[in-house]
C-alpha cells in the first residue's frame, strides 16, 4: 500500500502526498499525560479480596484502561504485587488525601502506601502503549474497525484521490483575485461525482451541481506526476510564483464564517445565507439528485408522517417512530402502491458510505452535518487554522460521544498543479 503516511510526516517530496489525521493528536511515548494514584504492595494470597473491595469502593471510572494490578518480577523467580487504590486528590498541593473507606481498607489489612503516576488516557498505538506501561501496567485495545487509507492506499486510489483533489480545487477560483471553498461528494464504489458545489453564502457565488451520475474518468483528467510544494515554507513559494496575482480567501466560509455579515452592511444589493457553505451545498445537492432518481419517494411527506406521530393520552405528539419497511406486510404494500406511496429499497441513506473532498478544512457546523450525513472519508487540501474542526483546532472525528465517525485525511497538492489553476498563493499561505 502506498500514498498514504502519518499526520506528523509532513516534508516534502516529488509527489502528491495523503497524511491520514488521527482521532488525537499524535503524543510521543514517552511524554503522556499522567495523574497521581495512591498504591500499595498486597500479598498474593490477599490480592483477590482486596481488588474486589476497592472496585466496590473506589472504581477507576475514568482510568479504565489502567490495570489495577501490577506483577513486578524480582530476583530469583519471586514476585511482588502493587494494586491501585484511588486518585491522589489533591489538597493545598499535595496529594495525600485518601476517601475514608480506602484509608479504612489499609489499616485494616496494614498496607504501606505510596503515590506513584500512571497515564491519565487510553493508548491509541502500540508505541504509546509500550510507553505507559514502563510507568504502569495498562491494557491496549486496537481499532476493530478498518476504513480503506487509514493503513495507506493502492496506487490506483491514490491517482483518484488525486484527480477528485484536483477537479475541488478547480472549482474554488472564483472571479478574478479570489477564492471560495469547494466541495465534491464522490461514490468510492463507483468512482462517481455525486454533487459538488461551492461556497454560496453571498448570492453572487455560481452554484455548480455535478448531479448526473457521470464518473470521474470522463469529467477529470488522467492523472499525472506533479512537483510538491515545499510545506510551511511561504516567503520561498511567494518568491518563487511572484509572477502569479496573489489570491485572497477572505470569501471563503469555513475561514471566514462572518464575511456574509460584512457584505450586507456594505452592500445593499444582492442575498445571502450565512449557513450554504461548499460542504452544506453540496449535501443539498446530493439529496436534490436523490429526489430526481428516486421521485415515488417524494409523495411519502405529509400524509404518512402524520400517522408516523402518535397521540398521547394528553394529546401531545410523541417522539416520531422509525418504520421498518421490512415488517411491512403484503396488505400495507398495496395499501401504499393505491396511495403512490412507493419505496425503493436501492435508494441510499443520505450520504452513506460517501467521500467528499475539501479545499478547506471543515469548520464545526459542516464537520457535524458530514457526520449527519454518514460521510466514509473525508479529504481537504489546506487547514483551518481558526476554525478547523478536523485537526487544526478539534478533532470531530475522535469524538466518542457522535454515532458515526468517519477518517479524516489530508492532501498535499503539488505547486504545478496550484500554478495551472492559478491558485499558488494559497498554497503559499496554508501550508
Amino acid at each position: 500500500m502506498t500514498g498514504s503516511t502519518d499526520e506528523r510526516t509532513t516534508s516534502s517530496s516529488n509527489c502528491w502526498k495523503i497524511i491520514h489525521i488521527p482521532d488525537k493528536p499524535p503524543i510521543p511515548p514517552d511524554n503522556q499525560p499522567t495523574i497521581n494514584v495512591h498504591a500499595a504492595a498486597i500479598e498474593p494470597r490477599h490480592a483477590n479480596t482486596i481488588v474486589r473491595k476497592l472496585n466496590q469502593i473506589a472504581p477507576l471510572e475514568n482510568l479504565r484502561h489502567v490495570k489495577r494490578v501490577h506483577k513486578r518480577c524480582m530476583d530469583g523467580g519471586t514476585f511482588e504485587l502493587f494494586v491501585v487504590l484511588c486518585v491522589a486528590l489533591e489538597n493545598d498541593g499535595k496529594c495525600n488525601n485518601m476517601p475514608e473507606e480506602v484509608l479504612e481498607l489499609v489499616n485494616l489489612n496494614q498496607l504501606s502506601t505510596f503515590i506513584t503516576k500512571v497515564c491519565r488516557y487510553a493508548a491509541s498505538t502500540k508505541e504509546e502503549w509500550e510507553g505507559q506501561c514502563k510507568l504502569w501496567p495498562t491494557s491496549f485495545h486496537p481499532p476493530t474497525y478498518n476504513i480503506d487509507g487509514i493503513t495507506g492506499f493502492s496506487e490506483e486510489d491514490s491517482q483518484s484521490i488525486f484527480r477528485f483533489m484536483k477537479f475541488a480545487v478547480g472549482l474554488a477560483k472564483y472571479g478574478v483575485g479570489s477564492v471560495v471553498n469547494a466541495a465534491v461528494i464522490v461514490d468510492p464504489s463507483t468512482m462517481q461525482v455525486i454533487a459538488s458545489s461551492r461556497d454560496q453564502v453571498l448570492s453572487c457565488n455560481t452554484l455548480i451541481k455535478r448531479s448526473n451520475g457521470e464518473t470521474c474518468c470522463s469529467r477529470l483528467p488522467e492523472a499525472t506526476q506533479y512537483e510538491t510544494i515545499e510545506t510551511g515554507d511561504r516567503q520561498s513559494l511567494l518568491s518563487k510564483c511572484s509572477s502569479i496575482d496573489a489570491l485572497t480567501y477572505n470569501r471563503v466560509s469555513c475561514l471566514n464564517p462572518w464575511s456574509w455579515l460584512e457584505h450586507k452592511l456594505h452592500t445593499s444589493s444582492g442575498s445571502w445565507h450565512p449557513l450554504q457553505h461548499a460542504a452544506i451545498v453540496a449535501i443539498e445537492n446530493s439529496a436534490a439528485r436523490d429526489r430526481h432518481l428516486f421521485p415515488g419517494d417524494g409523495h411519502i411527506s405529509d400524509e404518512f408522517v402524520r400517522e408516523d406521530y402518535k397521540m398521547s393520552p394528553t394529546g401531545s405528539p410523541l417522539k416520531r417512530q422509525k418504520i421498518n419497511l421490512a415488517n411491512v406486510n403484503d396488505e400495507e404494500n398495496m395499501n401504499c402502491q393505491k396511495n403512490e406511496l412507493r419505496f425503493d429499497s436501492t435508494r441510499p441513506y443520505l450520504c452513506t458510505g460517501y467521500d467528499i473532498y475539501l479545499v478547506w478544512e471543515p469548520c464545526i457546523m459542516c464537520a457535524m452535518a458530514l457526520v449527519h450525513q454518514r460521510i466514509r472519508r473525508i479529504f481537504y487540501a489546506y487547514p483551518n487554522s481558526s476554525d478547523g474542526a478536523l485537526g487544526s483546532v478539534h478533532r470531530l472525528q475522535g469524538e466518542k460521544s457522535l454515532n458515526h465517525h468517519y477518517a479524516v485525511f489530508r492532501v498535499l497538492i503539488p505547486e504545478d498543479v496550484l500554478k495551472g489553476e492559478a491558485l499558488v498563493a494559497i498554497g503559499a499561505d496554508n501550508y
